[in-house]
């Protein structure tokens, strides 16, 4: 979350201008933890989920993409929060995990994690392009030559 100071809490520093675009990029960013959870200790995981895909989304500003394609790429994100804390449920060797593990079993350099009957096939198109990005992203910020193909499809 974006705390008073311009950081985001628990993360490595956010500088005060970089919060501000956080802050307009995403004003719900603070909420997303909550909108993800289905019990308290949720929050916690909800919190590290933005912890880690706040330099990607900086890095999303920083590209200077027009600004629907900043929002799509956000609101993909969103909805890849949400399908983590969702299958933390449903696998828990994935529940065990700690969050940047787990979305990176999750984003593949093929594309997201399958969703399904929930969302159309333009919008899974569209979610797999953002994990493609945020693949690529991942993977050059931890100096791996790539993630292998997932078997989600």
């Amino acid at each position: 979350m974006v705390n008073p100071r311009g950081g985001v809490d628990g993360a490595s520093i956010v500088t005060p201008h970089d919060a501000q675009r956080l802050r307009q990029a995403c004003p719900d960013l603070d909420n997303w933890p909550n909108s993800w959870s289905y019990d308290q200790p949720d929050l916690a995981v909800g919190q590290r989920i933005i912890e880690v895909l706040t330099p990607f989304l900086l890095d999303l500003l920083d590209q200077g993409l027009a600004r629907q394609t900043v929002r799509r790429h956000r609101d993909n994100l969103w909805m890849l929060g949400g399908e983590l804390m969702r299958r933390r449920y449903e696998d828990n060797e994935l529940a065990r995990m700690d969050v940047s593990d787990a979305l990176q079993q999750l984003v593949q350099d093929d594309g997201g994690p399958f969703i399904g009957s929930r969302i159309s096939e333009a919008e899974q198109d569209s979610l797999d392009a953002t994990c493609r990005k945020l693949c690529r992203f991942l993977s050059a910020s931890s100096g791996t030559v790539g993630l292998p193909k997932s078997t989600h499809k």
